[in-house]
């Protein structure tokens, strides 16, 4: 089941409880929460009270992306915070192992990032220990981005891996997807569709995530056996 996760970096930040709740009723299957920490990338954004705070305005899991330097710094701060799941950048940590332990010691799911460029072979020792991989279709630190569209054989190969080696890990993706790419990107093998200004900058978001959750239905019938 394809599964779409609106990022509230690209929401009006005066009114993401509004967004979370929009996202929500118009059948949002996780909120997607950007941290990052001015270091890693070259951006500030959110901490761990306004997950906290989101955490009592919504029944969906919170789906956390660190972008930062030190995740281990950061994981037990929003897991406190209310975090369901935690992703972190394999470029940022210098134990990988220890940090997805560590999220998965606290009862969260791990997950691990990749930048575009980042080739998904250094995942070999640690693939199998993850509950989910978020491939970056743009680099991080900027909502509103273009996709890159040389990450399309990047999700297909891993897709191929990971039956190659039996594992139900769901692939998410994240940059510049929009309603008329995202057909492209299932056809490869995502399984989590991550969309920012395509809904937040629409008109109407509650219509742009009906619509992606249309094309999801409709690639999933055609999977049925």
């Amino acid at each position: 089941m394809v599964r779409i996760a609106p990022s509230i970096l690209s929401a009006d930040f005066t009114r993401i409880a509004e967004a979370v709740e929009t996202a929500e009723k118009a059948g949002a299957d996780l909120i997607h929460i950007d941290i990052m920490d001015g270091h890693f990338v070259p951006n500030l954004t959110l901490g761990p009270q306004l997950v906290a705070s989101l955490k009592d305005k919504t029944s969906l899991p919170l789906d956390v992306h660190l972008m930062v330097e030190e995740p281990r710094f950061f994981i037990p701060l929003f897991h406190d915070a209310g975090a369901d799941w935690i992703s972190f950048h394999l470029e940022a940590s210098a134990h990988i192992h220890k940090d997805v332990t560590l999220i998965k010691e606290l009862g969260r799911k791990a997950g691990l990032a990749l930048n575009p460029a980042t080739p998904i072979h250094l995942m070999k020792e640690i693939l199998s220990e993850l509950d989910f991989v978020l491939l970056m279709s743009v680099n991080p630190g900027w909502g509103g981005q273009k996709f890159i569209p040389a990450c399309l054989p990047k999700i297909r190969a891993l897709k191929a891996w990971l039956r190659e080696e039996k594992l139900d890990i769901p692939i998410e993706v994240d940059g510049g997807i929009k309603p008329d790419n995202m057909e492209d990107l299932i056809r490869h093998g995502a399984d989590i569709i991550v969309a920012g200004s395509a809904i937040f900058s629409a008109p109407d978001p509650a219509a742009v995530i009906g619509e992606m959750k249309e094309i999801a239905r409709l690639h999933d019938r055609r999977d049925d056996p």
